[in-house]
């Protein structure tokens, strides 16, 4: 890992800082976390079902259904979550600057025409604590917008090993997904785009 990083209205991102054999490594890490807790194609609240797929690593996972969004200790299966990779862990340890452990690491899998809406994360109680997220695969346009909703955005396209941190004064700040860019990255077997986001949940 190296790099230095930049910042986007008060969020940071540090471009490439995971390097190819770091991707290929958490990728086999996250195959596992798929394995034995599969990917689920999530709710809202009114019944529509999101174009992500996603599962969780840790003692929480972040779910969304009818019942609306929030953290549970298990997979919908009724499995508990497998624990969070070492190779995903050591991305928080250096970018977080917190010094509290992870205790969610929620996995999105985007395909080509997936997409995500301009949201907040605020389903944690300690919002003292940041959001990291990591890119893996195919480029997408990421959108970072303000903590109130609507107002002017900005848009930067995330690469392949892109690492970004949400904290501070940018810890609510509303940001989404307004595209991928199939065929931008040959990490992935096919198409399409991890995104691994870590949290402290309680």
């Amino acid at each position: 890992m190296d790099g230095e990083s930049l910042d986007l209205r008060g969020v940071r991102l540090w471009p490439g800082l995971l390097d190819q054999p770091a991707q290929e490594a958490m990728v086999a890490d996250l195959r596992a976390v798929v394995r034995a807790a599969p990917l689920i194609r999530p709710e809202t609240r009114r019944g529509q079902k999101m174009s992500v797929r996603m599962t969780s690593a840790g003692a929480f996972g972040w779910v969304s259904d009818r019942r609306g969004y929030r953290y549970e200790p298990r997979h919908p299966s009724g499995t508990d979550w497998p624990p969070i990779p070492a190779s995903i862990r050591a991305v928080w340890d250096r970018v977080s600057g917190s010094g509290r452990a992870p205790e969610s690491c929620l996995v999105n899998f985007y395909d080509a025409d997936a997409r995500m809406g301009m949201h907040q994360d605020r389903d944690e109680a300690d919002m003292d604590a940041p959001v990291v997220s990591i890119s893996l695969g195919d480029e997408a346009l990421f959108r970072i917008g303000n903590i109130e909703r609507g107002g002017r955005t900005e848009s930067v396209r995330l690469r392949s090993g892109d690492v970004i941190v949400m904290g501070g004064a940018a810890r609510l700040i509303h940001h989404g997904i307004d595209r991928i860019y199939p065929g931008t990255s040959t990490l992935l077997e096919g198409p399409g785009r991890i995104n691994v986001t870590l949290r402290v949940v309680t």
